[in-house]
């Protein structure tokens, strides 16, 4: 009898471990193809485009906070919420911090125009490259906490690609590249986000508690996203009708993450 609990104890963790392996790189090729939203701007005008993004990057900012203050900070403080992991939030909001400011790369929430060119093609590759490598990491890292917490955390991360991977198309445009070939490096950079799920979960095996770093920096990460990149974006905007739906937008997006308690 013993025997056979130890294989069922064995058969448990490896199918624990396959479910969270197939659930990563699932969830990131998803967030990966989010790179081919750009074929969508050769269709639709500018004008239409920017009218309903702006909603997108309110809804999108509800959902980045939601998720990290609904979801992985409590996933957090429930494993001890310790000064390390506090450092390490910080160390999230610094790398996307310095990702912008070293790489001379921003997210560009917005589709590009004749006034906002971005000259910086190439950069913006290597900065994009390295920040979907990110988002591999904290997808596969809030799998490694718990599977609601990972299908939320992907929610968010897809909610944000949209507008991000638009104006990453605009930037490679302007920068000199066909638009078939824009679409294609775009969502060839996209890819390294799979290279980081894959970096994230064999590093778990080696690294004990190392979800709880990477959920730490997920939640430095999303609380730069939201605060640095995508509210200084909605408040360019003020109509007070434009407004007030950009508030019903965002918390519309902290509700579609409170209500993804209901599956935990």
């Amino acid at each position: 009898m013993k025997i056979n609990n130890v294989y069922k104890c064995i058969f448990l963790l490896f199918f624990m471990t396959l479910s969270i392996w197939i659930y990563s790189l699932v969830s990131v090729f998803i967030v990966s193809l989010i790179a081919l939203v750009g074929i969508v701007t050769l269709s639709v005008k500018v004008d239409k485009l920017k009218k309903f993004l702006i909603y997108l990057v309110s809804f999108s900012a509800g959902a980045l906070l939601g998720d990290a203050f609904i979801h992985l900070l409590p996933e957090l403080a429930e494993e001890g919420l310790t000064l390390n992991y506090s450092i390490t939030i910080l160390a999230g909001v610094l790398i996307f911090f310095s990702l912008e400011k070293v790489v001379h790369w921003r997210h560009c929430h917005m589709p590009i125009t004749k006034n906002h060119i971005h000259p910086f093609a190439y950069m913006n590759l290597i900065g994009d490259s390295l920040h979907n490598f990110i988002d591999g990491l904290i997808v596969a890292g809030s799998y490694l906490i718990s599977i609601p917490a990972g299908i939320a955390t992907t929610i968010a991360v897809i909610l944000h690609e949209i507008p991000q991977e638009i104006g990453d198309f605009g930037v490679l445009v302007h920068g000199g590249f066909t638009k078939g070939r824009a679409i294609f490096l775009n969502f060839i950079t996209a890819l390294t986000a799979v290279l980081g799920a894959i970096f994230a979960l064999v590093l778990s095996s080696y690294i004990p508690n190392i979800e709880g770093y990477l959920i730490s920096l997920a939640i430095g990460g999303f609380l730069y996203i939201a605060g640095s990149d995508l509210i200084p974006e909605l408040h360019k905007e003020t109509k007070i009708s434009v407004s007030l739906i950009q508030i019903l937008t965002f918390i519309l997006g902290i509700i579609v993450m409170m209500a993804l308690l209901l599956f935990e």
